[in-house]
């Protein structure tokens, strides 16, 4: 009876230690989904940011043009 009462014991705690294992593995993989979406819309708001300092160059280069249209 004793060896029956230790041994649910011990497999009892392997399980519960299986089970923390497994946890802390989705966790890990939580955080690196986080991690991803993070470093994206870094990306996006940089790609963003670029596009617009390209627009706004455009409209600069379109002044200088319409001031020499003026000009001429």
């Amino acid at each position: 009876i004793s060896f029956l009462v230790y041994g649910n014991c011990n497999f009892n705690k392997k399980k519960k230690k299986r089970e923390r294992e497994r946890e802390r593995e989705r966790e890990r993989e939580r955080e690196r989904e986080r991690e991803r979406e993070r470093s994206a819309c870094r990306s996006r708001r940089f790609k963003y940011k670029r596009e617009r300092e390209r627009e706004r160059e455009r409209e600069r280069e379109r002044e200088r043009e319409r001031e020499r249209e003026r000009f001429i």
